[in-house]
């Protein structure tokens, strides 16, 4: 295909990844209202859980006890753990602004989605530092620390095939100067986060690491952290931060242009379809977002006409499968009236089902645009999927 998007086998201690692959995120781990067995029925290849969530509960020396987060739960795959960054990020510069890791520039004016982790939200809770970041417990407001060594240590106790240095996300509303001193902050937590990896010879010989692209949506800013990071020794690299939607598709082809073509880059918290072709064909090989659950909990339900909000009441008697193209349990069995009856009942099994099925549509969608990758007909394949998709026909109430 042309541009940078790629296909790959990416080999880890627990098993080989077919790339490009969407990650599923099993935040505490467990992949909120489903079995590790119903995951990887789902062709789920890799499970990402969150270094924060699990330092604070259960704690990361009982999960090391356990024998690290993937046989702590049962997964027997490839496994990965953030840095714990992001919620440097959603506990303190975007606690209450309900800022998340994409926003829309319009004359100005920074147009703010909901998405941080109401779990997240009990104060701004987070000081950074040049050293590292003091935070307290969003569960009981206890006090606690995290240095890029602290961070490396949790991590490592957690037992991850992936492992991500402790780097600092900034809103897509900081000015320029703050984006700049961030990334540098960032840079020289990298440097760190490497030197502690590196000095646990057990840990460093079976746990890959990935350096953090930061720079916000600044051209300069995102090639000289490419650059720099690049030119560390990491397994692997991270694409974080935060974004305007409208470029992000070009930001992340101005860092892989100049990451290592031989190490897997990870975008990380995207999982809208239209992101997802553009992080493949800009070059990136994995990506995780919460989305997928998390929607689905609340209803919401990918098509390949769209999203559809099951609530809605024409959904009430219409006994046909959320999509009928899709091969989820889900959409074999059930229809969009059972499920409808589910969520107006508050029943536990409508977040299951729809679970099943939001995570199997992303994760063979990928699957797609590996195999449409692999036969060179991925720019095909990307066009009619988002016509379809995003078709500007819809009728009024259909979301």
């Amino acid at each position: 295909m042309t541009g940078l998007g790629r296909a790959g086998i990416l080999t880890t201690p627990h098993g080989d990844i077919q790339t490009p692959a969407f990650v599923t995120v099993g935040t505490k781990a467990t992949v909120k209202s489903l079995t590790p067995e119903q995951v990887g029925d789902l062709g789920a290849q890799v499970v990402l859980a969150n270094t924060y969530h699990l330092y604070l509960e259960p704690g990361d020396d009982i999960v090391h006890e356990a024998g690290g987060f993937g046989k702590f739960m049962n997964w027997h795959g490839p496994t990965m753990t953030d840095s714990g960054g992001f919620q440097v990020f959603s506990l303190g510069a975007a606690f209450g602004s309900k800022v998340g890791k994409l926003s829309k520039v319009t004359q100005g004016e920074v147009i703010l989605p909901d998405e941080v982790d109401a779990g997240d939200q009990a104060g701004k809770l987070a000081k950074i530092d040049e050293d590292g970041v003091t935070f307290k417990s969003y569960k009981d407001g206890s006090e606690h620390r995290f240095t890029p060594e602290r961070s490396m240590e949790i991590q490592h106790n957690l037992g991850a095939d992936m492992i991500f240095a402790f780097d600092e996300c900034t809103s897509p509303a900081a000015p320029y100067a703050y984006q700049r001193e961030a990334m540098e902050r960032t840079h020289r937590w990298a440097q760190r986060s490497l030197d502690a990896h590196k000095a646990n010879k057990e840990a460093a010989g079976k746990q890959g690491l990935l350096g953090v692209v930061q720079g916000g949506r600044h051209r300069d800013l995102r090639e000289e952290s490419a650059r720099i990071l690049g030119a560390m020794d990491f397994d692997g690299y991270g694409i974080g931060g935060s974004f305007d939607k409208d470029d992000m598709d070009a930001a992340v082809g101005w860092v892989c242009a100049i990451l290592p073509e031989d190490k897997p880059r990870h975008l990380l918290g995207i999982g809208e379809p239209i992101d997802l072709f553009g992080a493949v064909e800009n070059g990136c090989d994995l990506f995780d977002c919460v989305a997928p659950t998390r929607t689905a909990r609340n209803g919401t339900l990918h098509t390949r006409d769209g999203k559809i909000n099951i609530l809605n009441a024409k959904f009430v008697r219409d006994f046909t499968p959320i999509d009928s193209e899709c091969d989820c349990s889900t959409c074999k069995n059930y229809t969009r009236a059972y499920l409808a009856h589910l969520f107006r009942s508050n029943e536990m099994l409508a977040a299951t089902l729809a679970s099943i099925h939001n995570l199997r549509f992303l994760i063979a969608l990928v699957e797609k645009m590996r195999t449409a990758i692999l036969d060179d007909t991925f720019e095909e394949f990307k066009t009619s999927f988002l016509a379809q998709y995003y078709k500007k026909n819809k009728k009024a109430g259909d979301f």
